[in-house]
C-alpha cells in the first residue's frame, strides 16, 4: 500500500519540533543545575535526534572547562531519569516521553584536527 509522501514529511516535522523542544528544555535544565549535574563544567547541548517512533532521543553534549567530558556525561547519565521527568513537564501533550541517551559531541575536536592536518 503506497502512502502519500506528505505523510512522511509531517512525521519529520513533528520529530524536528520535538527535537527542538527537548534541546531547549535540556539546555535550560543543565544551566539551572550545572553544579550538581555537570560537576561545575559548562555543558552545551549541540544536537538532539529523536527516532521515528519517538521512543528514544539521542542527545549530544559538548563539555567545556571543569572535569573531563567522560566524567561529566557519566554523571548526567546517572541523573537521566530526573532529567527526563523535568523535560516531560514541558512535553505535556505527548503520551510517552522519549528515553534520553547522552553522548559526547566531539565534532569540534574532529574539525580542529582536520583543520590542523590541512595546515
Amino acid at each position: 500500500m503506497n502512502e502519500p509522501a506528505y505523510l512522511y514529511a509531517m512525521s519529520s516535522i513533528r520529530q524536528q519540533r520535538i527535537e527542538t523542544v527537548i534541546k531547549e528544555e535540556l539546555s535550560k535544565f543543565l544551566q539551572r543545575n550545572a553544579r550538581e549535574m555537570c560537576l561545575g563544567a559548562m555543558v552545551s547541548v549541540t544536537t538532539v535526534r529523536v527516532t521515528s517512533d519517538l521512543s528514544l532521543a539521542r542527545c549530544y553534549l559538548s563539555v567545556f572547562a571543569g572535569p573531563g567530558p567522560k566524567e561529566v556525561v557519566e554523571n548526567i547519565k546517572t541523573h537521566s531519569g530526573r532529567i527526563r521527568g523535568e523535560i516531560g513537564k514541558s512535553l505535556k501533550n505527548m503520551r510517552k516521553i522519549p528515553e534520553l541517551i547522552f553522548f559526547i559531541d566531539d565534532s569540534l575536536d574532529y574539525a580542529a584536527k582536520i583543520d590542523e592536518l590541512l595546515k
